[in-house]
């Protein structure tokens, strides 16, 4: 279980295709690798993915061709940056909601406005998952939790709707 709380983005160092699945490596920090364990779960821009390699403060992953194609994982190469978080320890303050790592799919950014360090996003979506999506309930958006600001239900024929977000600066500054 995760907390939704991003850690901050670091960089994909390696990508290597495989039979069916995908390994990448990230470099971390000390702290954020600091009694890793094989089998570990790390969510990685809010995919739960697990621990197959370290060495030093890099992480290695294997991504699965489900997994990709419902993901932001379908864009790594070296160089991009990815969202992190370690998995919860019991003891531990949740600080932000429970978050499990299990991804449905990805949206589009449809919408970008600032106001000062605030940054408000409109992310379309597949009506069905309105459902799913509350006003004042949260989400997470490639692993930072987040609350709805609002939900626009699709007009009659359309296949999409939309949610907003309003991020201060905080989010801003560590996603």
């Amino acid at each position: 279980m995760h907390t939704g709380i991003t850690r901050g983005v670091f960089p994909v160092v390696a990508v290597e295709e495989h039979q069916g699945h995908t390994r990448f490596t990230v470099q971390l920090n000390p702290e954020l690798t600091r009694d890793v364990q094989i089998g570990a779960s790390v969510a990685i821009d809010g995919v739960c993915c697990t621990v197959v390699a370290q060495h030093g403060v890099h992480l290695s992953f294997d991504a699965m061709q489900e997994t990709r194609s419902l993901t932001t994982l379908s864009e790594l190469h070296v160089g991009r940056t990815v969202s992190v978080e370690r998995s919860c320890r019991v003891g531990d303050e949740l600080g932000g909601h429970d978050v499990f790592g299990h991804v449905i799919g990805t949206g589009v950014v449809t919408g970008v406005h600032s106001i000062g360090e605030q940054l408000d996003l409109t992310i379309s979506v597949p009506a069905a998952w309105l459902k799913f999506i509350l006003h004042k309930g949260f989400i997470a958006v490639d692993g930072s939790s987040l609350t709805v600001g609002a939900v626009h239900k699709p007009k009659p024929g359309e296949s999409t709707g939309a949610f907003e977000l309003h991020l201060i600066p905080e989010t801003v500054r560590v996603t």
